[in-house]
Formats: structure tokens, sequence, C-alpha cells
């Protein structure tokens, strides 16, 4: 492993997160005038499967018929039901309450890991979870009284994006050391498809106004597929073979930071100030609770490092 290749992981990280932050406000800003959230995941599926299908053809790869239901239930989870309620929910509430509540993933993952997959617990780990998890609920709960774009339904269901995603992380891992990451992705686009049509493709075809659409919103349902979605998942899957995952996952703070910045800039820069009033010292306390807790929850034992 050479320098070069760490770096190029970090970056690679770096550039995710900032793809993920980017898309809050990029994907919000044609939802739902434009486009509803559930033909908006029917797009995002459908083109997603077909760039890592394309990919497929070029590995020989055959999947065992008893993996096919863990495969099933990773499309529900990874590709059907956390996507859907992530744009759901960020079409509910603000951008950057969506990307402080996306920090809490490594929480909810290590709780489905003690649950699922009897992973060992510490007092450090322990006290990380109940931070995080005061952090997380307390800013979803927030979403009641908060003044700007803040929803507690939004909140709430991007929550439970980040609850079915880690619940897709959790059943992949045995797959992963299994299969090729494009084979495993590619069948769980394919069956997360299959979840994603009964509710979304009526809206698609006969409540969706397509007049209505411009070059902005054709090129925001671009961003999210090929950026979002088919980029994202190959920078995380580089950088994995190079860093270890709680230094890919401690990345995930980046994206409240990113967000913040982009406040700003519509601020003062574009005298778009729909967002100013995101940002308040309650938020910024959730973020750093969250972040904190995860912090605990990902750093080793003096007894594991010996």
């Amino acid at each position: 492993m050479t320098k070069s290749n760490i770096i190029k992981a970090h970056l690679a990280l770096f550039g995710t997160h900032v793809i993920y932050a980017a898309n809050h406000f990029i994907a919000k800003g044609i939802m739902p005038e434009k486009l509803e959230p559930r033909p908006f995941v029917l797009f995002r599926v459908i083109g997603a499967g077909l760039l890592f299908w394309f990919i497929k053809i070029f590995i020989k790869e055959n999947v065992e018929k008893k993996d096919f239901l863990r495969l099933v239930l990773c499309g529900l989870f990874g590709a059907s039901c956390n996507q859907l309620f992530f744009f759901e929910g960020l079409s509910l509430t603000s951008p950057v309450d969506t990307s402080i509540i996306m920090t809490s993933s490594p929480t909810v993952v290590f709780i489905l890991s003690m649950i699922f997959l009897k992973e060992k617990t510490s007092t450090n780990k322990l006290i990380g979870l109940s931070l995080g998890a005061i952090g997380a609920i307390g800013l979803v709960w927030y979403g009641h009284v908060a003044e700007g774009t803040s929803s507690f339904l939004g909140n709430l269901f991007v929550f439970l994006n980040v609850v079915f995603f880690s619940l897709y992380q959790v059943a992949v891992k045995p797959l992963m050391k299994k299969y090729h990451f494009i084979t495993i992705i590619s069948w769980v686009f394919l069956f997360g498809l299959l979840f994603v049509i009964p509710v979304s493709l009526n809206d698609a075809i006969f409540n969706t106004d397509y007049e209505l659409f411009n070059l902005n919103t054709w090129l925001t349902v671009a961003y999210v597929i090929i950026f979002t979605t088919f980029l994202t998942f190959l920078f995380n899957i580089y950088a994995l073979r190079q860093v270890s995952p709680s230094v890919a996952g401690s990345y995930t703070y980046i994206q409240p930071a990113v967000s913040f910045a982009i406040v700003l800039m519509l601020s003062y820069f574009l005298n778009d100030n729909r967002y100013s009033e995101d940002i308040n010292g309650i938020k910024i306390l959730s973020c750093l609770l969250v972040i904190i807790g995860v912090y605990l929850i990902s750093k080793k034992s003096k007894k594991a490092l010996n």
C-alpha cells in the first residue's frame, strides 16, 4: 500500500461526502415542485442500476441460490426503503438537518451489529452510543418547534432511512466476503427496483408533469444518478481497500460542515436566505453529540491495540 494510494483514498472519501452534502440541497431544489420523491427514487434506481449492470457484463460471476434471499433483503433495505424514506424526508425538512442526521449512521450500524452480529461492547462504546442517540433523537424531535425549514416528520423519515441503510450494511456484510462488489450492488439495485416500482410507477406515469421539466431538472436527476449513487459507491469501495472502515466512517462528519458552508454561500453570495434559520446552537450541539458518540464507538480499546 503506497502513500499515493492512501492519499487517493482520502480524496475519494472527501469527494464522496462533499457530493452527499451537496445532494441534500441539489435534490431538494426540484422537490416537490417539479418532481415528487417517489418518481425521483424510481429514476435513481433505474439509472444507477443500468450503470452497475453495464459494468457487471465484464464480471463473470454467478451467485449461489442460497444467497438470493439475502440479496432480496439487501435490495429492500439498501435500494428501496432507505431511498424512499430519504427522499420523502428531504422533501419535507431542511438539508442541514438531513446532513446532521446522516452522521448517526455508524451509531445505528453499531446497535444492529450488537443485535445481529453479537459485536462486543465496552463502557466507551455504551457512552458513545448514549451520546449519539441523544444527539440524533434530539434533532429529530427538535423538528417540532424549530424555525426555518425543519420538520419533525421529515427528520423522522431521514432517520428511518439511516436505520434501513444500516440494516443493509449489516445484511450485506457476509456477501462482501464472498462476491465482487459490482455483482452484489447490481443484484441489490435489481431487487430494489422490484420493490420501488409498485409505489412509484403510478406517480411517475400519471402524476408527474414533464412539461414543467427544464434543463436544470434533468441535470439534477443526472447528478443524483451519476454522482450521488454511482460514483460515490465506487469511491467508497476504492477507499475501503486502502483504509479501515472506521476511518471511512469518520468522513461522514464532513457533511454537516459542507452543508453549513453551502448555507453561508447561498446567503452571502446569492442572497438566498431559505436555509439561513436552519443553523442554530441546538443543531450544532446535536451534531457534536453525534460526532463524539461515533468517535467513542469507533475508538479501539487499549486491550485491542496490544
